[in-house]
């Protein structure tokens, strides 16, 4: 079953549901990075977490997710798109806890005490950015009290990791549900949610043993839900060496003519993906004369 994302109204239209299969592209984020264990569970539920928030969205967008926590994982960053594509990496990804039943211990390894932020770039408008405080630094709960704290939306958000023996992913997914106007006035709806929400398996656990993004959404709706939308979800870095030629080129004069004096060739490597871009002495030397241009379009 490859990686995909399906979306339903549910209980009436009061609420909205998300749920999604993130298995491969987590195991291709993990193998890219290198990731260890309890480094591989935080990146995977961040990038679910994203992918799934890219897919409330339409049209030409952006959005980026950073956590900073006290952890010693040292921060977690994605970027995520409309067309279910989405990247990420973490500050240290060698780095393993476990809890005393053997749990990947992920709010160890991010921290509690930091910030979630989220950048959204609609191209439509300015880039906004809203964050919210972290909660308990396992990601669910903290992109939960985001959505409340941050977007006023009453959510729930699930995410799992399960990692093999041998450091592989295993199971992968997540879902978001979220009430929609009218829900808070409805007798009984949100004491039902919760209800099953809290009797809900482990997503990752429902996902090792077959279970698809529609069967993880009837579970949590019994039926009650209306499927509207599906998305194929997928790993990928739009990096490009002519992009970092611009960043090179935006440090200016200055900095790149110590690069010249050194007269060597400079490596750039993507955080994202871990490819690497190769700059000779005369690339180097002919983005001198891009950034007088640049100089001369400031001033006029």
């Amino acid at each position: 079953m490859h990686d995909y994302l399906v979306k339903a109204y549910a209980f009436d239209g009061l609420a909205r549901v998300y749920g999604a299969k993130t298995t491969d592209l987590v195991e291709e984020a993990r193998i890219m990075h290198d990731t260890w264990p309890a480094a591989t569970a935080a990146l995977g539920r961040v990038l679910t977490a994203s992918v799934i928030m890219g897919a409330m969205y339409k049209g030409d967008m952006e959005l980026s997710i950073r956590i900073d926590g006290n952890g010693p994982i040292n921060g977690i960053v994605a970027t995520t798109n409309a067309k279910g594509q989405v990247r990420g990496y973490v500050g240290n990804p060698h780095v393993h806890m476990s809890t005393t039943n053997d749990k990947l211990a992920v709010g160890a390894v991010v921290g509690n005490a930091g910030f979630l932020h989220v950048t959204k770039n609609l191209k439509v408008r300015d880039i906004y950015t809203s964050s919210s405080a972290l909660q308990t630094g396992e990601i669910g709960d903290d992109f939960t009290y985001y959505f409340a704290s941050s977007e006023q939306i009453p959510s729930s958000v699930g995410l799992g990791v399960l990692v093999n023996d041998d450091n592989s992913v295993l199971a992968a997914g997540g879902f978001i549900l979220q009430l929609l106007p009218g829900a808070q006035t409805k007798a009984g709806l949100i004491e039902e949610i919760e209800s099953r929400i809290k009797t809900l398996r482990p997503v990752s656990d429902m996902i090792h043993d077959g279970y698809t993004p529609e069967m993880i959404i009837n579970e949590i709706t019994k039926g009650k839900h209306e499927f509207v939308e599906y998305l194929d979800l997928e790993y990928a870095c739009d990096c490009s060496k002519e992009r970092f030629a611009k960043g090179l080129i935006s440090l200016g004069k200055d900095e790149l003519n110590l690069m010249i004096d050194e007269n060597k060739p400079i490596e750039t490597v993507c955080h994202f993906c871990q490819k690497k871009y190769l700059f000779s002495v005369d690339e180097l030397k002919s983005f001198i004369n891009d950034c007088s241009l640049i100089s001369d379009k400031t001033k006029l």
